[in-house]
């Protein structure tokens, strides 16, 4: 049973034949058997969006968590094929929100500010599962993550045939490509929170690229987190000095646990160990975040107990479940009863990522109602992870916020700080600053060159795809803008094909004879003030085909030779010429076969293959013939070879010749022209 039209499974997933087998007998008998075809899926539909554009409005107090719209989209396809998984491409705009990847619901992930900035434009990205896997961090080198060749109807022929290898984008290589098994592996053991931190879902994008035709495939490999990290305090002692006329309620900023898994695998929850005196009080931020405060309930009696000692532990979610410990010291002061205020809950600063080291971010305020060293107050950076203590420091006599190390926007667009401020009794109050780093137009593209042929043959059809680059700039907004264009007046265009990957194309027909090689120059520009540009030279040789027949130099040649000539004799050259290149522009001389007077001409003249001199093979007699006609074929060395005919001597049996040369050359399909020689002999008094 042998396919002769395409299946598509969209059409119809169930085929039913009836096969019947028949004898020579009469009557003839006949038997039957039914034939249930299952057409199985290829993933050959892309999703579609319900609609190219979506336009929604979200008040700028809206709390973390507000759903905004739900985008929607559908695949015509099966099974992983027709899942839909929705995630929002890295941009400045990305960590203000997050959409649900299975069903498409946009929310609201951290705080706006009208004042700011009043648009937000979005880019949702739509893919089905057929492109996409998922593994185990940490996941041994070799494991198996998918047969890519069976999930894109790809064989392994193909894979080879093409070249076929994965394009990240990043040179980092943690996945390899098993062209001759047509499977994924893990070719680097991956920590997803070193590649992701905090980001779910953590995937892997990049792109399968072939040759032979070019084509690539968008592949992604979600990492699936494991609970292999515990809860861990940082500051793993923590000190208080407590005004034993501290009142109930007051409340005392504990350091926060930090831990690098995400979902139920991060920190849940905190317990305070048994104690009379306090308890745990947890406020939920609204980027997710807890603070952590230890609020007096039963008053302090230092004649009674001068020193409390305490243990808070964080728990995560994960099975098995981890935990991590923090101990509390509590020295007990006499009176100090009223605990530093600051005048606002939130700061927000903006600062440029080029920023020098030792600028002041901003200045925080915060005041006490005592008097004397009981009112003097300390600023410190508190509940803040490590790595952004060593970009900022406090000033802990006047509030400023210091830069202390070199920021970068392309690695964190905002920072959020905790800041203490502590009485010398030990009362505190925290407020949060925001930092948002402002963008530089810093990074040039880069230009990464994915496939390309350097050599094509000048009869190529246009749209012929030469060169496959990927272009990116990791600056946002405008500076991460780009446009690529390339030199004028060639025969070439740049195309963008999609995500930043543009096609080097024919725009025209190619001549070698009028263009043997082109330089290209493919320059990408960004749209940052001011600009920043990056370029890549591609050398492309135009290789030559037959397509011109060898030409003579002149359109009629007229030759004359005295009778009783020497033979051997030259009598004449005749010249072609062949505008192809190398063997096909080769041009070789031959006598067609013909007769003068029933006698072969090969009697009478003979041509030099290579140079085109035309010989008398006998002496001539005027008053026997005087012109005859010959016909000479110039051929280059083209496969086949195009060619061109130039058509002997005694002037009494032909005075005149008129000589037709034909040039072809070699090529497919053959070309030719022409050239006719006039040959006259001239008499000279031999008779009586």
């Amino acid at each position: 049973m042998v396919l002769q039209k395409p299946l598509d499974r969209e059409k119809n997933e169930h085929l039913s034949l009836t096969l019947t087998a028949v004898d020579g007998g009469e009557p003839q008998l006949t038997g039957t058997m039914q034939i249930i075809i299952t057409v199985l899926d290829v993933n050959d539909n892309p999703p579609v969006c319900s609609k190219p554009e979506y336009k929604v409005s979200v008040a700028e107090n809206a709390p973390a968590g507000t759903i905004i719209t739900t985008v929607k989209a559908s695949d015509k396809d099966k099974d992983n094929n027709g899942k839909i998984m929705y995630t929002i491409p890295k941009s400045a705009a990305a960590s203000l929100f997050q959409i649900n990847s299975e069903d498409g619901v946009l929310m609201l992930n951290g705080n706006i500010d009208y004042e700011k900035r009043r648009i937000y434009e979005l880019d949702i990205q739509v893919s089905d599962l057929g492109g996409f896997y998922s593994i185990p961090e940490e996941s041994p080198k070799g494991s198996l993550i998918g047969n890519i060749a069976r999930d894109l109807g790809l064989d392994s022929k193909r894979l080879s045939s093409g070249n076929a290898r994965i394009f990240t984008g990043d040179n980092t290589d943690y996945i390899e490509l098993k062209r001759e098994r047509g499977v994924l592996i893990v070719k680097e053991k991956m920590d997803r929170e070193l590649l992701c931190g905090q980001t779910t879902p953590c995937a892997l994008h990049f792109q399968v690229i072939l040759e032979n035709p070019m084509e690539f495939y968008t592949v992604a490999v979600e990492i699936v987190d494991l609970n292999d990290n515990a809860p861990l305090f940082e500051k793993s002692d923590m000190k208080f000095k407590i005004s034993e006329s501290a009142v109930i309620g007051a409340k005392f900023l504990l350091e926060r646990a930090i831990d690098p898994d995400v979902g139920m695998n991060g920190l849940q929850s905190y317990f305070l160990s048994k104690t009379e005196h306090f308890a745990l009080k947890l406020k939920d931020q609204p980027d997710g975040e807890k603070i952590v405060e230890m609020v007096l309930q039963k008053s302090l009696d230092r004649e009674k107990q001068e020193e409390l000692f305490l243990v808070l532990t964080a728990v995560d979610g994960g099975e098995p479940q981890l935990t991590g410990t923090a101990k509390i010291h509590v020295t007990v002061l006499d009176a100090n009863d009223n605990a530093p205020v600051f005048t606002k809950p939130l700061y927000k600063a903006t600062i440029p990522e080029n920023a020098p080291k030792g600028t002041v971010v901003i200045r925080v305020s915060a005041s006490d109602a005592d008097k004397g060293l009981n009112s003097k107050i300390l600023y410190s950076i508190s509940n803040t992870i490590a790595d952004i203590r060593d970009l900022f420091k406090m000033n802990e006599s006047n509030g400023d916020l210091i830069l202390a190390d070199s920021i970068d926007y392309e690695k964190a667009r905002y920072y959020q700080i905790h800041v203490q401020a502590s009485d010398e009794g030990g009362l505190t109050d925290s407020c949060k600053v925001t930092v948002d780093v402002a963008d530089i137009n810093d990074n040039k593209p880069v230009i990464n060159v994915i496939s390309q042929i350097n050599i094509i043959p000048e009869d190529s059809k246009p749209e012929t795809i030469v060169t496959m680059v990927n272009v990116q700039d990791i600056d946002s907004g405008e500076n991460g803008k780009v446009h690529c264009a390339i030199n004028e007046q060639i025969p070439f265009t740049l195309k963008l094909a999609t995500g930043g990957f543009f096609n080097l194309v024919t725009e025209s027909k190619l001549d070698r004879e009028t263009g043997s090689g082109y330089n290209i120059t493919v320059l990408c520009s960004d749209e940052g003030v001011p600009s920043l540009s990056s370029s890549v030279t591609l050398t492309l040789q135009v290789s030559d085909v037959n397509d011109n027949a060898p030409l003579f130099e002149r359109s009629s040649y007229e030759a004359y030779i005295v009778e009783n000539n020497t033979p051997g004799v030259s009598m004449f050259t005749v010249k072609a010429t062949d505008t192809d290149w190398n063997q096909n522009a080769r041009v070789s001389y031959i006598l067609e076969d013909s007769s003068v007077n029933g006698v072969p001409v090969s009697s009478y003249v003979s041509v030099s293959a290579d140079s085109g001199v035309i010989h008398a093979v006998r002496s001539f007699d005027y008053e026997q013939i005087k012109d005859f006609q010959l016909s000479i074929k110039a051929q280059d060395g083209g496969s086949p070879p195009l060619s061109i005919t130039d058509s002997d001597l005694d002037r009494e049996s032909a005075s005149a010749y008129n000589i037709t040369v034909a040039c072809s050359d070699e090529g497919v399909p053959s070309l030719s022209s022409s050239v006719t020689l006039t040959l006259q002999i001239s008499d000279v008094n031999d008779n009586a």
